[in-house]
């Protein structure tokens, strides 16, 4: 256990290294001058020159990777270009409110997509069944700007329940939350039909449903325990990937979170701000993947830390 344990997280600090260290050349390599951005309405050729040696962007590309890991052991990823305060400090301050609509998100997703997975899978083939699995497929092939535009309207608008934008209140979490679990709910009951449907046709579930064993018995005792690990690793791929910042949804609603900073990150160029967003996303979403691992024993005793769920 404690081997696997170090292994594993030897590999997520490997790969937030790989993922940071691989951000820090396509940004700079990518076309466009921060110089430009920052160098007020029309720089001249030392204005830029100036801007730039401010920047620290006058040295040789190993030369500022050397100083960004140097500022990294420190735990210094610069000063935000366009904030003018540390970046880590603006990426963190974003952060609670991503987390809080992935977490919203994701719960809303596990608690309708299971239940609806299961019966789906309970009768499948069913003319009802039918309907519903159309339904996921419409939900999952909506992108989600068009959901949010679609609720914005609805709840927003035409009946002003809920509050349009931003997270003054705790009614500025529902149409977010509900505009990202949509998705997520159409992949996760799909998901867990799937699973479920081929877990209730196991030939030992035939054996104890000829004994006389409830089907209620069979579906959440037995068949739920065999189906939770793939559907656990999806709940946790997703929700790793919500923290990595749902853009659309947080530009549709002014959602004031790691989504929108990247965008504004991205429009001016702003180099720290880019790379601390990208180291704290990443370190988040190995630490969500790690958890998950670890987890894996508890839905199923038959898999060992370190061997099973290695291989």
């Amino acid at each position: 256990m404690t081997h696997y344990l170090l292994r594993r997280i030897g590999q997520s600090a490997l790969t937030v290294f790989l993922t940071v260290s691989t951000v820090f050349v396509l940004v700079r390599l990518a076309p466009g001058d921060p110089a430009a951005a920052y160098g007020g309405p029309s720089p001249t050729a030392e204005d830029l020159a100036r801007v730039r040696e401010q920047m620290g962007l006058d040295e040789s590309l190993l030369s500022q990777f050397g100083i960004f890991l140097k500022g990294l052991l420190h735990g210094d990823l610069g000063t935000s270009y366009s904030f003018r305060a540390p970046a880590l400090d603006v990426v963190l301050g974003r952060l609670p409110y991503t987390v809080t609509l992935a977490v919203a998100a994701i719960l809303l997703t596990a608690v309708v997509a299971i239940p609806l997975g299961v019966w789906m899978a309970r009768r499948a083939d069913t003319r009802r069944e039918i309907g519903v699995n159309v339904a996921t497929i419409a939900g999952q092939s909506m992108p989600d700007f068009w959901t949010g535009v679609m609720l914005l309207t609805a709840f927003a608008v035409v009946l002003p329940v809920l509050p349009a934008s931003g997270f003054t209140t705790w009614g500025g979490l529902v149409l977010p939350a509900v505009t990202v679990a949509i998705l997520q709910i159409a992949l996760i009951s799909r998901l867990v039909r799937r699973e479920m449907g081929s877990a209730l046709a196991a030939p030992y579930l035939t054996v104890a449903r000829s004994r006389g064993v409830s089907e209620r018995m069979l579906t959440w005792r037995y068949a739920m325990g065999n189906s939770m690990i793939p559907v656990l690793t999806a709940l946790g791929t997703r929700f790793a990937a919500l923290l990595n910042g749902v853009v659309v949804v947080e530009v549709v609603f002014a959602w004031p979170g790691v989504g929108s900073l990247v965008v504004r990150a991205l429009e001016t160029r702003d180099y720290p701000l880019i790379q601390a967003t990208v180291l704290v996303t990443a370190s988040l979403a190995v630490a969500v993947q790690l958890l998950i691992d670890l987890c894996y024993p508890l839905l199923d005793p038959r898999v060992r830390l370190g061997k099973a769920v290695a291989a």
